[in-house]
């Protein structure tokens, strides 16, 4: 995906060709939606006003949750549907993205025996999902107790003043969130899809929408036999008659070193909760990621979030009480929100919303799918095109995604090399058995060069970002390929690099 491609698929478009589906919204349930659409044999065309993984999709916590959370609550569709989704990517369509990822709940005196009991309990429980799911022990361990000289050297900077060992469980983890969804887009590319972003639907009805270039202003109707609403907190305004609770979620960002380079997500109990967590997580380029609130956010729905302060002194006070040396804001070296597409179900907390997805057809004929949850995101595709399908009459094949891999993975077409043992590490972490092709393919001076000192990303990969990935603008390369601009000291330090590398637009 390029310049080029996105030039020539929006003239067709412009030239009146009607396409089987017409999907709006670039993020994970976007794309998974057009992936699933083009491996059926349909014609699609997928549209984003800004990037892809612009909205919710890149503010994640980068986890993909085995669903243990809704056990707790009661909830076991939706807990066994996101153990066997997680499964599904661990090990077929993305295991380069997604790998184990430890989880230590230090037992200190802070913590009561039934609070002990219960978590070790939902750690079993947990153990039995992922059996039920199919996922083997050697994709994702099974939990056990570890004493405490193993829980400071998986987190070494946990209090140890009565530390009593701790349980250790795993859930998938994400390379990067927005990774993911390009990943998502280019296989769906692959296949044939048109994934356009810059182009901003309005007017849409359930066989029509008006497409306009963000980038030359110019405008034309597109026909569709399906127009699918993928959204998430911006389905509102594509049709009106949705009512969506957006809740957010704010993580804050810190050198690794602060936490003294732990290998397990310290993962601590939020006081008074039954099941709601606060985690430090180990994360690419040296960084801990410390997340997550949830928190009502009525009003306007901003294009960029913004944490509070009230989230940042309630992250640094909950994961302060399993610390040796208490955390200062002066430490947070970066900080991003989401929000969730949440189904107004009247009144609660949101945190007590239900996680699960609605298809739902508007008057007007649109399709669209709301709620939801990233774990989600390739089974909520399923549901919202079988609806579609039957809706509309499409001709389709029956759904392919799941023992579909991604670009990236090794059985994928695009993986046509096998990395050497000298490739970087951490460029394999992000691209997989894609990870050579970033390096043959770089046109540029310096290719394995990083791209500032001490970011463990090297040229070629911001260029492969724009010939490659449908990176556009110097935003495109920073903020969403790679996840440099979540410190805004490193961003500054790379926008000249990725200026070199950037399609100039007005």
């Amino acid at each position: 995906m390029n310049a080029a491609r996105r030039a020539a698929e929006l003239a067709a478009l412009a030239d009146g060709e009607c396409v089987d589906v017409l999907v709006i919204g670039g993020g994970i349930t976007g794309a998974g939606i057009a992936l699933d659409a083009a491996t059926r044999g349909c014609s699609v065309a997928l549209v984003e006003k800004h990037d892809l993984a612009f909205g919710t999709s890149r503010w994640s916590s980068k986890l993909v949750h085995g669903g243990l959370r809704y056990l707790a609550t009661g909830n076991v569709g939706i807990a066994r549907r996101s153990a066997v989704e997680r499964g599904t990517l661990m090990t077929r369509n993305a295991p380069h993205l997604v790998k184990a990822m430890p989880q230590l709940v230090p037992l200190l005196p802070s913590m009561s025996a039934a609070s002990r009991a219960l978590v070790r309990v939902g750690f079993t429980a947990g153990d039995g999902l992922r059996k039920l799911a199919g996922t083997p022990a050697s994709t994702l361990p099974r939990s056990r107790r570890v004493d405490a000289r193993r829980a400071v050297e998986l987190a070494p900077t946990v209090r140890r003043d009565g530390l009593d060992g701790a349980l250790l469980a795993y859930d998938g983890q994400l390379i990067d969130d927005a990774r993911l969804v390009t990943a998502v887009a280019r296989t769906a590319a692959q296949h044939g899809a048109r994934v356009l972003t810059r182009v901003e639907a309005s007017s849409a009805t359930g066989t029509s929408v008006t497409l306009t270039d963000q980038l030359t202003g110019d405008s034309f109707d597109v026909t569709a036999r399906a127009v699918i609403n993928a959204s998430g907190v911006w389905a509102g305004q594509v049709d009106p008659s949705l009512k969506l609770r957006p809740s957010r979620g704010t993580h804050l960002v810190f050198d690794a070193a602060t936490f003294g380079n732990p290998v397990a997500a310290l993962t601590v109990p939020i006081p008074g909760e039954i099941n709601r967590f606060v985690f430090a997580m180990p994360e690419q380029l040296g960084r801990v990621y410390l997340g997550l609130t949830d928190e009502d956010a009525p009003g306007p729905i901003p294009d960029v979030p913004q944490p509070t302060p009230d989230e940042t002194s309630f992250l640094l006070d909950t994961v302060n009480t399993a610390l040796d040396v208490a955390l200062r804001p002066s430490d947070v070296i970066g900080a991003y929100a989401g929000l969730r597409p949440l189904i107004d179900t009247g009144a609660g907390r949101t945190a007590d919303v239900s996680r699960e997805h609605a298809v739902v057809e508007s008057p007007s004929g649109v399709i669209s799918v709301i709620g939801g949850k990233l774990t989600e995101y390739r089974y909520m595709a399923e549901d919202v095109l079988d609806q579609a399908i039957a809706l509309r009459g499409l001709t389709a094949s029956r759904c392919r995604t799941r023992n579909l891999p991604l670009v990236g993975a090794p059985s994928n077409p695009v993986a046509t090399l096998r990395h050497p043992p000298e490739m970087p590490g951490s460029l394999v972490s992000r691209f997989g058995a894609e990870a050579p092709n970033v390096i043959a393919a770089a046109s540029c001076d310096r290719p394995t060069e990083p791209v500032a000192e001490g970011i463990d990303v090297i040229r070629a990969e911001f260029e492969y970002a724009v010939s490659h990935e449908g990176a556009l603008t110097v935003d495109d390369i920073v903020d969403r390929r790679t996840r440099i601009g979540l410190v805004e000291s490193d961003r500054r330090r790379v926008l000249a690099i990725a200026e070199e590398f950037a399609i100039p637009v007005s």
